[in-house]
């Protein structure tokens, strides 16, 4: 890892930052609103539905899920972002795709990470080995990018859940 590379225990790989750049950055001083969704019960039906054979249906209904409580773990730290392109297709994000990303969950090796280097955000896997940081993408159109001493890397936060429309 490189010796500028910051990491807070409870967060993990926080930034790997060029000695140059200045430590008042404003991605670093990113922060997530604080309000709380309001709960939104849905109803949640009991029986399981097979994605092989269909079976005749049992409408007892089990309760209710709060979508909110059950995709939203850290609701300060966690924010939303529409995916462009098809660099992680292979993980099951496509064009179009909303991520959510909690910037509480712990950033490690093989975590899919929102991250700005040098400014630009990107949506890739990190790959931290033998000292050496990637974002990695998951096509094979597209080759995976090291972090080298001159540039600069701000990790957001780590994707938690992927809504996907059809």
């Amino acid at each position: 890892m490189s010796r500028f590379a910051t990491f807070d225990a409870g967060i993990g790989l926080v930034s790997a930052r060029a000695p140059e750049r200045a430590a008042s950055d404003p991605l670093v001083a990113l922060r997530p609103g604080t309000v709380s969704p309001p709960p939104c019960p849905l109803p949640l039906f009991q029986s399981r539905i097979p994605a092989g054979f269909p079976s005749p249906a049992d409408d007892e209904l089990e309760g209710t899920i709060d979508l909110n409580e059950q995709l939203i773990r850290h609701p300060a730290a966690t924010f939303f972002l529409r995916v462009k392109g098809d660099s992680m297709i292979g993980a099951g994000i496509h064009d179009g795709d909303l991520v959510i990303v909690d910037r509480a969950l712990n950033a490690k090796s093989g975590s899919i990470v929102v991250a700005a280097v040098d400014g630009e955000l990107t949506l890739k896997r990190l790959k931290i080995a033998g000292g050496r940081v990637w974002l990695v993408p998951e096509h094979s159109d597209y080759a995976p990018l090291e972090l080298r001493g001159e540039m600069d890397l701000v990790v957001w936060g780590v994707v938690a859940h992927v809504v996907h429309s059809f």
